[in-house]
């Protein structure tokens, strides 16, 4: 780690600028770079904020809280931002035609010995490394938001990327205070957002084929699955315009990963992104986050197990194809997603069984996105 002292951060946004913070909290010094100065002078008073907020609890002393701002410099000059650089974190939009004129920057501008690292939530981290000079020295970095509060970070190696790099990025997060979880492979969606993503629209899938309600599902969401808000409530929270992009990149790279409903393009192309513009699968009326008002299962008895069994399922794809193992798997889904029980507990509670049966019957109306993986016959067959 004695090889990373000085990180740019491309993109000054939430994920930009909370990752700016952490790295400085953890004594690195960092130059936060965007296109225009307006974009920085916000993002720095973010900063701030934010440290002030933890000034006030005792989190950290008020010299502290000065040292960390020293370490954080800002520049709209590219040039500038990449001197010196030992790591350039990339936190654009998730949009492959912009990083690639960002990449070509970087390219130009970047030393020898900087290695290149995006926080891409869904790109593939191989075709974004193709877009650089140097694919053996590219790392995907995965992000969670907010970037001060989320433990987890996925770390993605592309193709080319060298075993050395992947050792980097692992003990670079480490020094960041964070865990991170290595998605072996390269696939659509990483670990996360291989199962969130396709979970909402499987969601909406039975509040229309079981002819059920968004507060039955959230209520089974949270009691039986032990998820911390319902899948509709977080779907909101985590905004309806990111699950549909997501939806979008992973769906065009494999068609098996996700069962888009047309839901979810509808509330998008109607603006209701959830809790940022006051509607999505709910209605908010504060300004601020207001938590839905989800009763327990009991009031509204729902069953939620087709999305136990598909949840598991595309968490089985993960662990057969190499992507990650089980403990990894689990820890990541109790760190990035909240769960306060193992998925693989709440299969069991409901028997392998139980579970195959109901992806086989759900292939045979709906589809093969359905078909039960290998991973789980086998633990049927053992």
């Amino acid at each position: 780690m004695s090889s990373i002292k000085k990180i740019t951060v491309i993109g000054s946004g939430t994920m930009g600028h909370g990752i700016a913070q952490v790295s400085a909290m953890a004594g690195y010094n960092i130059l936060l770079r965007d296109v225009e100065q307006k974009f920085l002078d916000s993002a720095i008073a973010k900063i701030k904020w934010s440290l002030e907020k933890l000034f006030k609890k005792q989190k950290i002393t008020e010299m502290e809280m000065q040292n960390i701002l020293g370490r954080i410099q800002v520049t709209t000059d590219l040039k500038e931002g990449l001197q010196n650089s030992d790591l350039v974190i990339e936190a654009v939009p998730e949009d492959l035609v912009l990083k690639k004129i960002v990449y070509e920057g970087i390219d130009e501008f970047a030393e020898g010995k900087t290695l290149y690292a995006s926080n891409t939530s869904t790109l593939p981290i191989t075709e974004i490394a193709s877009l650089t000079s140097r694919p053996d020295r590219f790392i995907g970095l995965h992000f969670f938001n907010p970037p001060q509060l989320m433990q987890l970070v996925e770390v993605i190696p592309g193709r080319e990327t060298k075993t050395n790099v992947v050792d980097t990025a692992m003990s670079f997060i480490n020094s960041l205070g964070k865990q991170p979880i290595l998605c072996r492979r390269d696939v659509a969606g990483f670990i996360i957002n291989r199962i969130f993503i396709p979970l909402v629209h499987e969601a909406a899938y039975c509040l229309e084929r079981d002819h059920t309600s968004l507060v039955a599902i959230d209520s089974a969401v949270k009691e039986k699955m032990k998820f911390p808000m319902g899948i509709f409530e977080l779907a909101d929270y985590t905004g309806l315009d990111v699950i549909y992009k997501a939806t979008m990149i992973m769906y065009s790279r494999d068609k098996r990963v996700v069962n888009p409903h047309p839901m979810i393009q509808k509330l998008f192309e109607e603006g209701k992104y959830g809790q940022k513009s006051g509607y999505g699968f709910y209605e908010y009326k504060k300004e601020q986050y207001e938590r839905v008002n989800v009763p327990t299962n009991e009031i509204h008895p729902y069953d939620p197990i087709k999305l136990v069994a598909f949840a598991a399922n595309n968490a089985s794809w993960l662990i057969s194809n190499g992507a990650c193992d089980r403990i990894d798997l689990e820890k990541a889904l109790k760190l990035g997603m909240g769960l306060r029980a193992e998925l693989f507990e709440t299969v069991k509670s409901y028997g392998i069984e139980s579970i195959v049966n109901t992806l086989r019957q759900l292939a045979q109306e709906n589809g093969v996105v359905y078909e039960p993986d290998k991973y789980l016959i086998d633990n049927l067959k053992s």
